[in-house]
Protein backbone atom coordinates (compact mmCIF):
# COMPACT_ATOMS: atom_id res chain seq x y z
CA UNK A 1 0.00 0.00 0.00
CA UNK A 2 1.42 3.36 -1.01
CA UNK A 3 1.86 6.07 1.59
CA UNK A 4 2.58 3.59 4.39
CA UNK A 5 5.86 2.62 5.99
CA UNK A 6 5.89 -0.37 8.35
CA UNK A 7 8.18 -0.55 11.36
CA UNK A 8 8.65 -3.87 13.19
CA UNK A 9 9.98 -3.75 16.74
CA UNK A 10 12.31 -6.75 17.01
CA UNK A 11 14.81 -5.73 19.67
CA UNK A 12 13.42 -7.35 22.82
CA UNK A 13 15.61 -9.58 25.01
CA UNK A 14 13.01 -12.34 25.41
CA UNK A 15 14.33 -13.27 28.86
CA UNK A 16 11.36 -15.55 29.60
CA UNK A 17 12.41 -17.74 26.65
CA UNK A 18 15.92 -18.40 27.93
CA UNK A 19 17.93 -20.50 27.21
CA UNK A 20 16.45 -20.36 23.67
CA UNK A 21 17.22 -16.62 23.62
CA UNK A 22 20.67 -16.98 25.15
CA UNK A 23 22.29 -16.49 21.72
CA UNK A 24 19.45 -15.06 19.62
CA UNK A 25 16.74 -12.40 19.73
CA UNK A 26 13.21 -13.57 20.51
CA UNK A 27 11.91 -12.87 16.95
CA UNK A 28 14.69 -15.14 15.61
CA UNK A 29 13.67 -18.16 17.70
CA UNK A 30 12.70 -21.06 15.39
CA UNK A 31 9.03 -22.02 15.26
CA UNK A 32 7.11 -24.81 13.58
CA UNK A 33 10.22 -26.57 12.32
CA UNK A 34 10.88 -24.38 9.31
CA UNK A 35 10.17 -20.81 10.41
CA UNK A 36 11.38 -18.06 12.72
CA UNK A 37 8.85 -16.19 14.87
CA UNK A 38 9.32 -12.96 12.90
CA UNK A 39 8.37 -14.73 9.64
CA UNK A 40 4.70 -14.50 10.62
CA UNK A 41 4.73 -10.71 11.01
CA UNK A 42 6.79 -10.28 7.84
CA UNK A 43 4.47 -12.62 5.90
CA UNK A 44 1.48 -10.62 7.12
CA UNK A 45 3.13 -7.50 5.69
CA UNK A 46 3.76 -9.08 2.28
CA UNK A 47 0.28 -10.63 2.15
CA UNK A 48 -1.17 -7.21 3.08
CA UNK A 49 0.74 -5.63 0.15
CA UNK A 50 3.00 -3.67 2.51
CA UNK A 51 6.47 -3.74 1.03
CA UNK A 52 8.33 -0.92 2.73
CA UNK A 53 9.36 -2.54 6.00
CA UNK A 54 11.95 -1.52 8.58
CA UNK A 55 12.99 -4.02 11.27
CA UNK A 56 14.44 -2.40 14.40
CA UNK A 57 16.89 -4.80 16.06
CA UNK A 58 18.93 -4.52 19.22
CA UNK A 59 19.93 -7.44 21.48
CA UNK A 60 21.74 -10.50 20.08
CA UNK A 61 20.61 -9.68 16.58
CA UNK A 62 23.15 -11.53 14.44
CA UNK A 63 21.02 -14.57 13.60
CA UNK A 64 17.99 -12.34 13.01
CA UNK A 65 19.99 -10.06 10.70
CA UNK A 66 21.29 -13.07 8.78
CA UNK A 67 17.85 -14.66 8.47
CA UNK A 68 16.27 -11.49 7.08
CA UNK A 69 19.19 -10.81 4.74
CA UNK A 70 19.12 -14.33 3.28
CA UNK A 71 15.41 -15.09 3.43
CA UNK A 72 13.73 -11.72 2.75
CA UNK A 73 15.88 -10.21 0.00
CA UNK A 74 13.45 -10.97 -2.84
CA UNK A 75 11.79 -7.53 -2.91
CA UNK A 76 12.70 -5.00 -5.60
CA UNK A 77 14.45 -1.89 -4.34
CA UNK A 78 13.94 -0.37 -7.80
CA UNK A 79 10.20 -0.43 -7.08
CA UNK A 80 10.64 1.04 -3.61
CA UNK A 81 10.27 -2.34 -1.89
CA UNK A 82 12.52 -3.61 0.88
CA UNK A 83 12.78 -5.31 4.24
CA UNK A 84 15.53 -3.26 5.85
CA UNK A 85 17.24 -4.07 9.15
CA UNK A 86 18.03 -1.02 11.28
CA UNK A 87 20.38 -1.68 14.22
CA UNK A 88 20.65 0.95 16.98
CA UNK A 89 22.46 3.96 15.52
CA UNK A 90 22.55 6.32 18.52
CA UNK A 91 21.76 9.29 16.30
CA UNK A 92 19.80 10.93 19.12
CA UNK A 93 20.90 9.19 22.30
CA UNK A 94 23.89 7.11 23.38
CA UNK A 95 21.75 4.52 25.16
CA UNK A 96 19.92 1.35 24.19
CA UNK A 97 16.24 1.76 23.35
CA UNK A 98 14.44 2.69 26.58
CA UNK A 99 10.98 1.63 25.40
CA UNK A 100 8.86 1.02 22.32
CA UNK A 101 8.32 4.73 21.69
CA UNK A 102 12.01 5.49 22.19
CA UNK A 103 12.91 2.84 19.60
CA UNK A 104 10.84 4.72 17.02
CA UNK A 105 12.09 8.10 18.24
CA UNK A 106 15.74 7.12 17.82
CA UNK A 107 14.97 6.15 14.21
CA UNK A 108 12.91 9.22 13.27
CA UNK A 109 15.53 10.25 10.70
CA UNK A 110 15.22 6.98 8.76
CA UNK A 111 11.42 6.89 8.98
CA UNK A 112 11.03 10.52 7.90
CA UNK A 113 13.13 9.87 4.79
CA UNK A 114 10.42 7.47 3.57
CA UNK A 115 8.02 10.46 3.30
CA UNK A 116 5.09 8.27 4.31
CA UNK A 117 1.69 9.57 5.32
CA UNK A 118 1.05 6.73 7.78
CA UNK A 119 3.32 4.64 10.00
CA UNK A 120 2.28 1.09 10.91
CA UNK A 121 4.09 -0.16 14.01
CA UNK A 122 4.18 -3.91 14.69
CA UNK A 123 5.73 -6.34 17.17
CA UNK A 124 7.96 -9.03 15.72
CA UNK A 125 7.33 -11.72 18.32
CA UNK A 126 3.73 -12.92 17.93
CA UNK A 127 2.21 -15.76 15.90
CA UNK A 128 -0.92 -14.81 13.95
CA UNK A 129 -2.32 -14.01 10.52
CA UNK A 130 -3.73 -10.54 9.87
CA UNK A 131 -4.42 -8.33 6.88
CA UNK A 132 -3.18 -4.94 8.04
CA UNK A 133 -4.95 -3.32 5.11
CA UNK A 134 -8.30 -3.55 6.94
CA UNK A 135 -6.83 -1.68 9.90
CA UNK A 136 -5.25 1.01 7.73
CA UNK A 137 -8.50 1.62 5.85
CA UNK A 138 -10.46 1.84 9.11
CA UNK A 139 -7.93 4.33 10.46
CA UNK A 140 -8.29 6.55 7.40
CA UNK A 141 -12.10 6.32 7.26
CA UNK A 142 -12.45 7.25 10.95
CA UNK A 143 -9.91 10.07 10.63
CA UNK A 144 -8.26 8.75 13.76
CA UNK A 145 -5.03 10.09 15.19
CA UNK A 146 -3.98 6.57 16.16
CA UNK A 147 -5.62 3.17 15.75
CA UNK A 148 -4.75 0.34 18.12
CA UNK A 149 -5.12 -3.32 17.16
CA UNK A 150 -6.92 -5.26 19.90
CA UNK A 151 -8.14 -8.70 20.93
CA UNK A 152 -10.25 -10.08 23.79
CA UNK A 153 -8.01 -11.42 26.56
CA UNK A 154 -9.05 -13.45 29.63
CA UNK A 155 -9.44 -11.33 32.76
CA UNK A 156 -6.75 -13.47 34.40
CA UNK A 157 -4.24 -12.32 31.74
CA UNK A 158 -4.79 -8.56 31.84
CA UNK A 159 -1.48 -8.05 33.68
CA UNK A 160 0.31 -8.94 30.44
CA UNK A 161 -1.54 -6.48 28.14
CA UNK A 162 -2.48 -2.88 27.67
CA UNK A 163 -6.21 -2.84 28.52
CA UNK A 164 -8.63 -0.37 26.97
CA UNK A 165 -12.25 0.66 27.38
CA UNK A 166 -14.16 1.77 24.28
CA UNK A 167 -17.43 3.35 23.22
CA UNK A 168 -19.85 1.32 21.04
CA UNK A 169 -18.21 2.83 17.93
CA UNK A 170 -14.74 1.63 19.11
CA UNK A 171 -13.38 4.98 20.22
CA UNK A 172 -10.94 4.40 23.08
CA UNK A 173 -11.81 6.26 26.30
CA UNK A 174 -9.21 4.72 28.63
CA UNK A 175 -5.96 2.79 28.26
CA UNK A 176 -4.03 1.22 31.15
CA UNK A 177 -0.82 -0.74 30.62
CA UNK A 178 -0.73 -4.17 32.30
CA UNK A 179 -3.21 -3.63 35.14
CA UNK A 180 -3.57 -6.31 37.83
CA UNK A 181 -7.36 -6.22 37.37
CA UNK A 182 -9.66 -4.77 34.72
CA UNK A 183 -13.34 -4.40 33.94
CA UNK A 184 -14.73 -6.89 31.42
CA UNK A 185 -15.83 -6.01 27.92
CA UNK A 186 -19.50 -5.13 27.45
CA UNK A 187 -21.40 -8.35 26.78
CA UNK A 188 -18.46 -10.58 27.79
CA UNK A 189 -17.99 -11.07 31.52
CA UNK A 190 -14.83 -13.16 31.09
CA UNK A 191 -12.67 -11.02 28.79
CA UNK A 192 -11.20 -7.53 28.59
CA UNK A 193 -10.09 -5.71 25.45
CA UNK A 194 -6.30 -5.96 25.15
CA UNK A 195 -3.80 -4.23 22.90
CA UNK A 196 -1.90 -6.36 20.37
CA UNK A 197 0.99 -3.88 20.28
CA UNK A 198 -0.07 -2.84 16.75
CA UNK A 199 -0.52 0.85 15.98
CA UNK A 200 -1.33 3.00 12.96
CA UNK A 201 -0.26 6.63 13.36
CA UNK A 202 -0.54 9.65 11.14
CA UNK A 203 3.15 10.17 10.43
CA UNK A 204 3.53 13.88 11.18
CA UNK A 205 1.56 13.60 14.40
CA UNK A 206 3.64 10.59 15.45
CA UNK A 207 6.88 12.54 15.11
CA UNK A 208 5.45 15.40 17.20
CA UNK A 209 4.25 13.01 19.91
CA UNK A 210 7.61 11.24 20.10
CA UNK A 211 9.51 14.51 20.47
CA UNK A 212 7.12 15.59 23.24
CA UNK A 213 7.49 12.24 25.02
CA UNK A 214 11.29 12.34 24.75
CA UNK A 215 11.28 15.71 26.55
CA UNK A 216 8.82 14.61 29.26
CA UNK A 217 10.59 13.92 32.63
CA UNK A 218 9.86 10.55 34.16
CA UNK A 219 8.46 8.96 31.00
CA UNK A 220 9.21 5.31 30.27
CA UNK A 221 9.07 6.24 26.56
CA UNK A 222 6.59 3.44 25.88
CA UNK A 223 3.50 3.57 23.69
CA UNK A 224 1.27 1.69 26.12
CA UNK A 225 2.49 3.30 29.33
CA UNK A 226 2.95 6.87 28.12
CA UNK A 227 2.13 7.89 24.56
CA UNK A 228 -1.40 6.45 24.20
CA UNK A 229 -2.61 7.56 27.67
CA UNK A 230 -1.21 11.06 27.03
CA UNK A 231 -3.04 11.21 23.69
CA UNK A 232 -6.29 10.42 25.50
CA UNK A 233 -5.55 13.06 28.13
CA UNK A 234 -4.97 15.60 25.33
CA UNK A 235 -8.29 14.76 23.65
CA UNK A 236 -6.82 13.17 20.52
CA UNK A 237 -8.84 10.55 18.65
CA UNK A 238 -7.73 7.05 19.62
CA UNK A 239 -9.63 4.20 17.97
CA UNK A 240 -9.60 0.44 18.49
CA UNK A 241 -9.51 -2.05 15.63
CA UNK A 242 -10.73 -5.57 16.40
CA UNK A 243 -8.46 -8.35 15.19
CA UNK A 244 -9.69 -9.95 11.96
CA UNK A 245 -8.14 -13.39 11.64
CA UNK A 246 -6.91 -14.68 8.27
CA UNK A 247 -6.30 -18.17 9.67
CA UNK A 248 -9.71 -19.42 8.45
CA UNK A 249 -10.51 -21.39 11.58
CA UNK A 250 -13.52 -21.34 13.89
CA UNK A 251 -11.56 -19.67 16.72
CA UNK A 252 -9.29 -16.65 16.04
CA UNK A 253 -5.61 -17.49 16.45
CA UNK A 254 -3.14 -15.09 18.08
CA UNK A 255 -0.32 -16.30 20.30
CA UNK A 256 2.28 -14.53 22.37
CA UNK A 257 4.94 -17.23 22.65
CA UNK A 258 6.82 -15.29 25.29
CA UNK A 259 7.27 -18.13 27.78
CA UNK A 260 8.78 -21.56 27.29
CA UNK A 261 5.49 -23.32 28.07
CA UNK A 262 3.54 -21.07 25.67
CA UNK A 263 6.18 -21.62 22.99
CA UNK A 264 6.08 -25.39 23.49
CA UNK A 265 2.28 -25.56 23.37
CA UNK A 266 2.02 -23.39 20.25
CA UNK A 267 4.46 -25.69 18.48
CA UNK A 268 2.67 -28.82 19.67
CA UNK A 269 -0.61 -27.42 18.34
CA UNK A 270 0.85 -27.82 14.85
CA UNK A 271 1.11 -31.62 15.00
CA UNK A 272 -2.60 -32.12 15.70
CA UNK A 273 -4.70 -33.73 12.99
CA UNK A 274 -6.60 -30.43 12.68
CA UNK A 275 -4.04 -27.83 13.83
CA UNK A 276 -5.48 -24.56 15.11
CA UNK A 277 -2.87 -22.67 13.04
CA UNK A 278 -3.20 -23.49 9.35
CA UNK A 279 0.23 -23.46 7.68
CA UNK A 280 -1.14 -25.05 4.51
CA UNK A 281 -3.37 -22.22 3.28
CA UNK A 282 -1.99 -21.22 -0.13
CA UNK A 283 -3.97 -17.97 -0.05
CA UNK A 284 -1.99 -16.74 2.98
CA UNK A 285 1.48 -18.26 2.68
CA UNK A 286 4.04 -17.99 5.47
CA UNK A 287 7.39 -17.25 3.86
CA UNK A 288 10.81 -18.02 5.28
CA UNK A 289 14.38 -18.83 4.32
CA UNK A 290 14.33 -22.12 2.40
CA UNK A 291 17.87 -23.55 2.10
CA UNK A 292 18.58 -26.17 -0.53
CA UNK A 293 18.28 -29.51 1.28
CA UNK A 294 17.38 -33.06 0.34
CA UNK A 295 13.94 -34.42 1.27
CA UNK A 296 13.47 -36.15 4.62
CA UNK A 297 14.40 -39.82 4.74
CA UNK A 298 13.15 -42.76 6.81
CA UNK A 299 15.29 -45.90 6.81
CA UNK A 300 15.44 -49.38 8.38
CA UNK A 301 12.61 -51.66 9.36
CA UNK A 302 12.93 -54.79 11.39
CA UNK A 303 13.51 -56.16 14.86
CA UNK A 304 16.34 -55.33 17.23
CA UNK A 305 17.07 -56.37 20.81
CA UNK A 306 14.07 -57.66 22.78
CA UNK A 307 11.46 -54.94 23.01
CA UNK A 308 13.33 -52.55 20.73
CA UNK A 309 12.25 -52.55 17.11
CA UNK A 310 14.56 -50.91 14.60
CA UNK A 311 12.15 -48.98 12.42
CA UNK A 312 12.56 -45.49 10.99
CA UNK A 313 9.18 -43.82 11.43
CA UNK A 314 7.53 -40.54 12.38
CA UNK A 315 3.86 -40.47 13.41
CA UNK A 316 1.71 -37.35 13.96
CA UNK A 317 4.81 -35.24 13.43
CA UNK A 318 6.32 -32.47 11.30
CA UNK A 319 9.55 -33.54 9.58
CA UNK A 320 11.49 -30.88 7.69
CA UNK A 321 13.91 -31.21 4.76
CA UNK A 322 17.30 -32.73 5.42
CA UNK A 323 16.08 -34.97 8.26
CA UNK A 324 17.04 -38.64 8.54
CA UNK A 325 15.07 -40.92 10.83
CA UNK A 326 17.47 -43.85 10.82
CA UNK A 327 15.77 -46.70 12.62
CA UNK A 328 14.35 -44.47 15.37
CA UNK A 329 10.77 -43.75 16.45
CA UNK A 330 9.30 -40.22 16.40
CA UNK A 331 5.83 -39.47 17.74
CA UNK A 332 3.96 -36.16 18.04
CA UNK A 333 7.12 -34.15 17.51
CA UNK A 334 8.66 -31.46 15.31
CA UNK A 335 11.96 -32.17 13.58
CA UNK A 336 13.59 -29.04 12.19
CA UNK A 337 15.92 -29.26 9.17
CA UNK A 338 18.89 -31.66 9.29
CA UNK A 339 17.82 -33.53 12.41
CA UNK A 340 18.98 -37.14 12.68
CA UNK A 341 17.32 -39.74 14.91
CA UNK A 342 19.39 -42.91 15.13
CA UNK A 343 18.38 -46.51 15.63
CA UNK A 344 16.25 -47.60 18.59
CA UNK A 345 15.88 -44.02 19.83
CA UNK A 346 12.40 -42.84 20.86
CA UNK A 347 11.43 -39.16 20.56
CA UNK A 348 7.97 -38.19 21.83
CA UNK A 349 6.13 -34.86 22.21
CA UNK A 350 9.33 -32.92 21.55
CA UNK A 351 10.76 -30.09 19.47
CA UNK A 352 14.19 -30.69 17.93
CA UNK A 353 15.77 -27.63 16.37
CA UNK A 354 18.15 -27.51 13.43
CA UNK A 355 20.92 -30.12 13.15
CA UNK A 356 20.18 -32.01 16.37
CA UNK A 357 21.61 -35.54 16.42
CA UNK A 358 19.90 -38.11 18.66
CA UNK A 359 22.08 -41.09 19.46
CA UNK A 360 21.05 -44.74 19.55
CA UNK A 361 18.74 -45.92 22.34
CA UNK A 362 17.99 -42.40 23.54
CA UNK A 363 14.63 -41.74 25.14
CA UNK A 364 13.40 -38.17 24.83
CA UNK A 365 9.98 -36.96 25.96
CA UNK A 366 8.43 -33.47 26.30
CA UNK A 367 11.67 -31.69 25.50
CA UNK A 368 12.94 -28.78 23.44
CA UNK A 369 16.45 -29.47 22.10
CA UNK A 370 18.29 -26.41 20.75
CA UNK A 371 20.18 -26.46 17.46
CA UNK A 372 23.43 -28.36 16.88
CA UNK A 373 23.08 -30.41 20.08
CA UNK A 374 24.58 -33.91 19.81
CA UNK A 375 22.86 -36.26 22.25
CA UNK A 376 25.03 -39.29 23.11
CA UNK A 377 23.62 -42.82 22.92
CA UNK A 378 21.50 -44.05 25.84
CA UNK A 379 20.65 -40.53 27.04
CA UNK A 380 17.29 -40.21 28.82
CA UNK A 381 15.60 -36.78 28.86
CA UNK A 382 12.12 -35.90 30.09
CA UNK A 383 11.43 -39.04 32.10
CA UNK A 384 12.69 -37.83 35.51
CA UNK A 385 12.28 -34.10 36.16
CA UNK A 386 14.47 -34.02 39.27
CA UNK A 387 17.30 -35.82 37.50
CA UNK A 388 16.98 -33.39 34.58
CA UNK A 389 17.24 -30.43 36.96
CA UNK A 390 20.31 -31.90 38.68
CA UNK A 391 21.99 -32.14 35.29
CA UNK A 392 21.46 -28.41 34.81
CA UNK A 393 18.60 -28.56 32.30
CA UNK A 394 15.80 -26.02 32.55
CA UNK A 395 12.49 -27.71 33.47
CA UNK A 396 9.39 -25.51 33.04
CA UNK A 397 6.37 -25.32 35.34
CA UNK A 398 4.56 -27.73 33.00
CA UNK A 399 7.44 -30.22 32.96
CA UNK A 400 9.01 -29.41 29.58
CA UNK A 401 12.79 -29.95 29.55
CA UNK A 402 14.98 -27.45 27.67
CA UNK A 403 18.41 -28.54 26.42
CA UNK A 404 20.52 -25.55 25.45
CA UNK A 405 23.34 -25.32 22.95
CA UNK A 406 26.86 -26.42 23.84
CA UNK A 407 25.94 -28.63 26.79
CA UNK A 408 29.07 -30.53 27.96
CA UNK A 409 29.05 -34.30 27.21
CA UNK A 410 28.93 -35.30 30.88
CA UNK A 411 25.58 -33.51 31.22
CA UNK A 412 23.87 -36.23 29.22
CA UNK A 413 24.81 -39.16 31.45
CA UNK A 414 21.81 -41.44 31.88
CA UNK A 415 20.76 -42.62 35.36
CA UNK A 416 20.22 -46.22 34.24
CA UNK A 417 21.64 -46.99 30.77
CA UNK A 418 19.61 -49.36 28.65
CA UNK A 419 21.25 -52.64 27.65
CA UNK A 420 23.03 -53.02 24.31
Amino acid sequence: MRGVVTVILAGGKGTRLEPLTRDRAKPAVPFGGLYRIIDFTLSNCINSHLRRVMVLTQFKSRSLDRHIHWGWNFLSTELGESVEVLPPQQRIDETWYKGTADAIYQNIYSIERERAEYVLILAGDHIYKMDYGHMLRAHIERRADVTVGCIPVPLSETKHFGIMQTTPDDRVVSFVEKPKTADPMPGDAHHALGSMGIYVFNARLLFELLCQDAARPGSDHDFGKNVIPQMLADGLKVCAHRFRDENRKAVPYWRDVGTLDAYYQANMDLVAVEPVLNLYDASWPIRTLQPQMPPPKFVFTGEGPPGHARRGEALDSIVCPGCIVSGGHVRRSILSPRVRVNSYAVVEDSILLDNVDVGRYCRIRRAIIDKDVKIPPYTVIGHDAEFDRRRGFVVTDQGVVIVAKAEPPETFQAPNPLPN
